[in-house]
């Protein structure tokens, strides 16, 4: 009977490797955590200061603008519109009708010029969610003492009022309906860019291209651009969209020009730019995706007697569109985040009106956040805490619509 060799260092060998085990089992557990906390501190930081309260002062008094006994927060469209023509000249009552018919305007609209042509509210100081919570006996007693006149107010910068209302140069009646839908038009021309030409690469390369050098340049090319700094493709887009294809980005060549957008520099021209931007992101993932179909379920489609084509279509592709839309899904989410390549190629700081079609002038949630904070007024900053939650409510909406799509369309083999 033969004797077992026994390693004399065997039970050592397993302590330490458990013990290695457990070290690194509490590393990345700490690691996690940490990254949690990041976060909630995070997301702590922009709530913190997206309310508190506010010392109001009027330049005029409300209550002065009572018409028949009706306050003015009470009073119709009409009467609020006969307060506005009262109180300013006449060619700046032209001036907004020809900016846009008083008969298309809402009458939150026609309040919201009264508030900021005639009542004029100035913020004399403000102060964050936490001191306001914490010191408020203090902060009362302070407004009381140095801001007599004025009134004190908790204001919530983030509610319904301040996502449907267009940009403004007041912090009161400021919003970002007009920043909200030209992020949406953006990311609908990234998309219709960017995810059938980033498929249809994939498909090419992992099912027909053979491997030779010229497509081996390709793929290495592929990868590499998808980390070039956002910055270089906006300056590729002004290149390319903006000055090369003006005529096109315009909407010259449709015969739909608008004069003050006929340089090109428009929501289509910004959204085929962060096309190119997530271009290589979407090929990539969409190739690790049609990679990971087993080619049995290819084999068996050959054996049926199906061609290369049918195969792909009826076969590799439902099975490799889950993961082709969570690749999409993260490439659409750092498009929506983008600042740099849209002030290259042309996004405003400041517009009041809303993009109505692909050859508008636009303004994105990323770009209004990095104007308001820019801003040396601690209000501004407070509306940009406000829009960095509303960003945060749109990706996760356009993220959840997205994976709800992927797992609609997940295939178990």
């Amino acid at each position: 009977m033969k004797e077992k060799l026994v390693n004399p260092n065997y039970n050592v060998n397993i302590n330490g490797r458990r013990r290695n085990g457990s070290i690194w089992r509490w590393v990345l557990q700490l690691s996690t955590v940490v990254g949690i906390i990041a976060l909630i501190t995070l997301l702590l930081n922009i709530i913190n200061g997206a309310f508190g309260y506010a010392v109001l002062e009027a330049r005029v008094d409300p209550a002065t603008l009572a018409v028949d006994g009706v306050p003015l927060e009470e009073q119709s469209k009409e009467q609020l519109m006969s307060v506005l023509q009262s109180n300013i000249s006449s060619a700046a009552f032209k001036k907004l009708e020809s900016d846009q018919p008083f008969a298309e305007r809402s009458r939150a609209n026609v309040y919201q010029l009264v508030i900021e042509r005639i009542v004029k509210y100035d913020i004399k100081a403000s102060w964050q969610l936490w001191d306001s919570l914490t010191r408020a006996n203090e902060i009362k007693a302070t407004a009381a003492q140095e801001y007599p006149s004025a009134q004190l107010r908790f204001i919530s910068w983030f509610t319904s009022d301040f996502v449907s209302r267009p940009q403004s140069s007041e912090a009161l009646t400021a919003g970002v309906r007009t920043a909200i839908l030209g992020s949406l038009w953006t990311i609908l021309f990234t998309i219709l860019l960017a995810f059938p030409l980033g498929v249809g690469a994939a498909i090419y390369l992992e099912e027909y291209a053979t491997d030779n050098s010229l497509n081996r340049l390709i793929q290495t090319n592929i990868n590499n651009l998808a980390g070039v700094p956002s910055i270089v493709y906006g300056i590729l887009g002004l290149a390319i969209f903006v000055r090369a294809l003006e005529a096109l980005t315009s909407g010259e060549i449709f015969g739909v020009v608008d004069p003050t957008t006929a340089n090109g520099r428009t929501v289509l021209a910004a959204g085929l730019t962060l096309g190119l931007l997530v271009l290589p992101i979407i090929i990539i993932n969409a190739q690790e995706a049609i990679r990971a179909v087993p080619q049995s379920l290819r084999k068996a489609s050959y054996g049926l007697g199906a061609t290369k084509w049918q195969t792909v279509w009826s076969h590799v592709l439902p099975n490799a569109l889950s993961g082709i839309l969570t690749g999409t899904i993260l490439a659409i989410s750092r498009a929506i985040g983008e600042t740099a390549p849209l002030v290259v190629v042309g996004a405003s700081t400041a517009i009041s009106f809303d993009p109505s079609s692909p050859f508008s002038k636009f303004t994105t949630l990323p770009i209004q956040i990095y104007q308001w904070t820019s801003r040396p007024q601690d209000e501004f900053r407070a509306l940009a805490a406000a829009s960095i939650l509303v960003l945060l409510v749109v990706l996760l909406s356009l993220n959840a619509s997205a994976v709800l799509l992927r797992n609609r369309f997940s295939r178990k083999y």
